[in-house]
């Protein structure tokens, strides 16, 4: 029987659902200008968007989204021109 060395390179997986997008409350906007944008942007169901609305309103943000920096860039600029604001983690 032959015996042979074999070297294995592990690589290390980055998660990529690390990043959150985190909606701000604002003396601004109205629930129903949020919920619609969540429900267009996020594709949030009516009830989730309501549900991260009242989180927002009450504690003043909200993660609405986790994902990768990718996926999530072009919804936080959607947020952003819609006149709420946000931000990646």
């Amino acid at each position: 029987m032959i015996e042979t060395e074999e070297e294995v390179l592990v690589e290390e997986i980055v998660d990529q659902e690390s990043h959150d997008l985190i909606v701000f409350n604002d003396d601004v906007n109205t629930f129903d200008h949020v919920i619609q944008v969540l429900m267009k942007v996020c594709g949030h169901s009516p009830e989730q968007a309501e549900q991260c609305s009242l989180i927002i309103h009450y504690k003043g943000k909200c993660t609405v989204k986790k994902g990768s920096f990718q996926k999530l860039k072009p919804m936080c600029e959607s947020i952003l021109d819609a006149g709420i604001q946000a931000t990646i983690v």
